[in-house]
């Protein structure tokens, strides 16, 4: 038995384990007053509403601090454009905390978005979390396309 333990153990030596762990991503749908955050489950199958936070001064450090008790390196950011297409005002914010959270060492993606609040109080009715539900609508469409087998 000890020889068998031995030889799995310097097998396993072999290969980067870094790569072979679950991983959580968050979700974040941006507002000029609040910022929805969503949470994905370990294996990033499936993506849930988190907490509502105040837009603030102390966003980034308080987004940074959800990401780091949930082990998150990677965020997924509602990319928001208009009907035609075109970026909406609010754009030039989120790529601004795009950028800040990146210099904190965190891989940011854009996921298109459109009408995700809208489609989130369709779901549940308009309540405090509604901003949490629509990060979550973000979070997994960019999980969906990002599983084994789908065409992008």
């Amino acid at each position: 038995m000890f020889q068998s333990l031995y030889h799995y153990t310097n097998f396993a030596q072999g290969f980067d384990l870094e790569y072979t762990f679950p991983m959580r991503l968050l979700g974040i749908d941006y507002g000029s007053k609040r910022v929805g955050i969503a949470v994905s489950d370990e294996a990033a199958g499936f993506a849930l509403p988190f907490t509502v936070i105040a837009n603030t001064q102390t966003l980034v450090a308080e987004i940074a601090e959800i990401a780091e008790k949930n082990q998150v390196k990677e965020i997924v950011m509602g990319e928001s454009k208009d009907y035609k297409g075109e970026a909406n005002t609010i754009m030039a914010d989120i790529l601004k905390l795009k950028e800040q959270l990146e210099t904190k060492g965190f891989v940011v993606h854009l996921e298109p978005e459109f009408m995700t609040s809208v489609q989130a109080e369709r779901l549940q009715g308009k309540n405090a979390k509604s901003d949490a539900s629509a990060a979550a609508l973000i979070l997994q469409a960019y999980l969906d396309k990002e599983k084994p087998g789908h065409t992008k």
